[in-house]
């Protein structure tokens, strides 16, 4: 069994697979998507969403990085893989499940589950364009408006080279609402002769009980649950060992806050590092009261120095000041995306 994170734009950046990864029981992680159009892309611009590829695409825990790409043009996707991979990337993964309609207008992620054989021809393309070593995964939801098709899409993807499928069980109209349909994790998994993930709704060692009994895989992947409960996957960890750990105390986590805090303010512009802190707190609220507690108290402040002060980071005066070469590229998250 292995556990992996997921990639979640505008979340689940360095910064953050860096802080969840040392706590342990993830087994390997995925970027952000990187966004293919129809240009090849500077290295710099892989490094960015990427900057694990200089050591050795690992976190400093060891975990293991792949990149992910996105876009619909085969040969450019193809392209853009092969230099990731003269840039260290180990692992090639293929969005076919991001569902924010700015991405699936420029056909990009989900959408694309309405043409199984373009499916087939990205994944055909790149696997022919990146070393043989270099695995090549693609993580897909259930469809677009219905999982009438996840079969031929799940098989269209086995068929052009996917060596592992993360399946996140909901179409891209059904969003993030539960409940995640798993049985159809099953189906796609009778569907191909490759590794399938399970990945979707699943927020406590409960939740990954009733997941591996509905759809037998056990192979999973963490998002939000993960996110939320820092500790998830080494309790899952441990209970498939039959082993019992205590959960992550409040105590425990505030450390690891305070490193994302700190981190956020090395290498983010002023005006994002909050609102990045305010997104985690406001998922961590879900299994934490003290983070309902912070989250009030830092809701409305915009201010970085304010913010050391509230949660109790102390930074040099060299890190006070936000290095521009340090950046990559963020967003900008208001007060009223966070209460959705």
């Amino acid at each position: 069994m292995q556990i992996a994170l997921a990639p979640m734009e505008g979340l689940v950046d360095d910064i953050l697979r860096d802080v969840l990864t040392q706590v342990g029981g993830i087994d390997w992680c995925v970027t952000e998507f990187i966004r293919v159009n129809d240009r090849l892309l500077p290295a710099a611009y892989f490094r960015k969403f990427a900057p694990e590829l200089a050591t050795g695409s690992r976190t400093r825990a060891g975990t293991p990085m792949r990149v992910q790409l996105l876009g619909s043009d085969p040969a450019c996707l193809a392209d853009n893989a092969a230099l990731a991979c003269t840039l260290g990337a180990p692992v090639i993964d293929l969005n076919f499940g991001c569902p924010a309609k700015t991405v699936n207008r420029s056909r990009g992620g989900a959408v694309l589950l309405k043409e199984p054989d373009l499916l087939h021809a990205i994944v055909r393309a790149v696997r022919r364009a990146v070393p043989a070593h270099v695995p090549v995964t693609a993580k897909m939801r259930l469809g677009y408006d219905s999982p009438d098709g996840a079969l031929d899409c799940a098989r269209a993807l086995a068929d052009g080279g996917a060596a592992q499928i993360v399946v996140h069980a909901r179409t891209k109209m059904d969003g993030y609402k539960p409940p995640a349909h798993w049985e159809w994790i099953a189906r796609v998994q009778d569907a191909v002769n490759v590794q399938v993930y399970a990945n979707g709704e699943i927020w406590s060692v409960d939740d990954w009980r009733r997941c591996h009994a509905v759809c037998g895989v056990d192979d999973i992947m963490l998002g939000r649950g993960l996110i939320s409960r820092p500790d998830l996957a080494r309790q899952i960890a441990a209970a498939r060992e039959q082993r019992e750990i205590e959960p992550m105390s409040w105590t425990e986590l505030l450390p690891l806050l305070r490193n994302f805090w700190r981190q956020s303010r090395y290498k983010m512009a002023p005006q994002y590092a909050p609102g990045r802190l305010k997104q985690w707190l406001a998922l961590l609220t879900r299994n934490y009261p003290q983070a309902t507690t912070l989250f009030a108290q830092v809701r409305g402040e915009r201010d970085c120095a304010k913010l050391d002060a509230l949660l109790g980071v102390q930074l040099p005066a060299l890190a006070q000041q936000w290095t521009p070469s340090l950046t990559r590229t963020q967003h900008a998250f208001t007060d009223e995306t966070l209460a959705a």
